[in-house]
Order: C-alpha cells, then structure tokens, then sequence
C-alpha cells in the first residue's frame, strides 16, 4: 500500500498523458491497484505499477481509437483546471496543446514519448510496458519526436507573460473587438472547439488570425458573456462564462506576445470536474 499510494500520482500523470481522458486515468490506476493486491512475489513495486499502468493505458487508447475517429468534430483531452494562485499538477508536462499533438500518434508511439520524453523512463522499461523489442521501440521515439517537434504550436514558458497575454485576450473577446483580438493572433494561429456533438461548435478547425478572430467575436454575440482566469494543464487559460453558465475551458498557447493555439472544450461531459467558481486575478 505504501508503494502504491507514494507512486499514485505519478501514476494518474502516466495514464492521463496516454489516454489524455482523466476518468479513463483514474480507472486504470485504481485496476492497477487491484492487480497488484492479488500479485505476489514482486520485487520493484513501482516498477510494477508503472509498467502495468502504462500497458492499461495502451490498451485503453487502441480501444478508444474507433470511437474517437467517429467522434463529432475535433476530439480534444479532458482539461485539468487549477485555479489561479497557480497550483503545481501533475498536468504541467502534459499541457493541452502537447496532448492535441500526441492524439494524432499511433498509440505505440503516443506511449513511448509519454513514458521516455514526459516521465524519463529508461528505453529498457519502456520496452517493457509496451512489449516491443528496444530497436523497435527506439524507432517508435524517433518518429514521435520528429512529429511532435513538427506540429507542436510554438508556446512561451514564461507563466507572466502568458498571463498577459491571455488576459489581453480574454478583454478583447468580452468587448468583442475584433481588430484587438487580429492584433493578439499569431497570423497562423489553429482554433479547435469541442462540442462533442452535445453543443454547438466547429466542426473543422479553425485557422488564421481573421478567422478565428470572427469565430470567437460571432460566438459571443448577443450573450452576455465572462472569462475567468485559471491555469488549465498547467499553463494559462481562461474559464468561459455564458449567461452565468460554464460554457467552456480554453486552453492557450503562447509566443511573443501573441496567442499560437488555442484549445476550446465546451464538450459537457469533459467538464465535469469544472467550477465557476474560481476567483479571477
């Protein structure tokens, strides 16, 4: 019991940077528990559960992978939501636009960077927990890379300046202004939206600072609309408010001054664990 409760979160933060889906996270862990009561003779424990998590996890993502290629519009991750007196999670290597990327990964591969690039398991133990050989598995580390590295939008690591900018973002968008929110848009800026077929939203994504400028001054028409300031994996993002209702989380990725990325989930059943309650900075 130890063991397990020491290496518990590193094990939620193991299942969700797979699966990307914190209640198909905390299922697996607690599996991985239950396993491990009904198994003698184990040496390294965590080892054990790390390994055993990660291969739940992997299975969990093959057998998700129909549903989510039937799924209506982008399939974006659960977002982990802190408030703004910026809480460490466990989120914070996983954060939402590095999710995105890794969804369009193999599961093998998704797997492999998680564990050896995210959480810097040795290639021995990743061969392991996903039960390829290490050339096999070294080669599955080098493609993930190299798309990662290829389709990550480009983001700051500075926590103030993202607060900038996201709040100048959030201002624009409850005054509606259309130039400012051009003006705070990287020129190659990427919306998604995730409604999940349950609320309105795109079904494509959105690109180009002028697009997606009049798709979140079109959304907020005739609303009475409010953001709150929140960190979401980690990072700065903002908290929609519709009407007096939880309407979205937008997750927003950053550089020079400008938004690269932003991540909307408006999908119901993803924002379970959200509160509007949240004080604003």
């Amino acid at each position: 019991m130890r063991e397990f409760l020491e290496a518990k979160d590193r094990l939620l933060g193991i299942a969700y940077g797979i699966t990307g889906d914190l209640g198909a996270a905390e299922d697996i862990v607690q599996e991985a528990w239950v396993r491990l009561s009904r198994t003698e003779g184990i040496e390294d424990t965590t080892g054990w559960l790390v390994v055993t998590t990660s291969r739940l996890a992997l299975d969990h993502v093959r057998s998700a992978r129909v549903r989510r290629e039937q799924y209506v519009g982008p399939w974006l991750p659960e977002p982990l939501v802190d408030g703004p007196e910026d809480r460490v999670t466990m989120a914070e290597s996983v954060n939402m636009a590095l999710l995105v990327v890794l969804e369009t990964l193999s599961p093998a591969e998704r797997t492999v960077f998680v564990l050896h690039e995210v959480f810097g398991m040795p290639f021995a133990e990743v061969t392991e927990a996903v039960g390829r050989t290490p050339a096999a598995v070294r080669q599955l580390a080098t493609r993930a890379r190299k798309h990662v590295r290829a389709r990550t939008p480009r983001y700051d690591l500075d926590p103030e300046q993202q607060k900038r900018v996201v709040t100048a973002f959030a201002e624009a968008c409850v005054g509606r202004d259309l130039e400012g929110l051009v003006r705070l848009l990287d020129p190659d800026v990427v919306l998604n939206s995730d409604g999940g077929g349950l609320v309105k939203a795109a079904r494509n994504p959105v690109y180009g600072a002028d697009k997606v400028a009049r798709f979140l001054v079109g959304i907020g028409r005739s609303r009475a609309v409010d953001f709150r300031s929140v960190t979401v994996n980690g990072w700065a993002g903002l908290i929609r408010v519709v009407d007096g209702q939880l309407h979205s989380v937008m997750a927003l990725s950053t550089a020079d001054s400008r938004v690269t990325a932003i991540d909307l989930v408006a999908n119901p059943e993803k924002l379970t664990r959200v509160s509007i309650n949240e004080r604003n900075e």
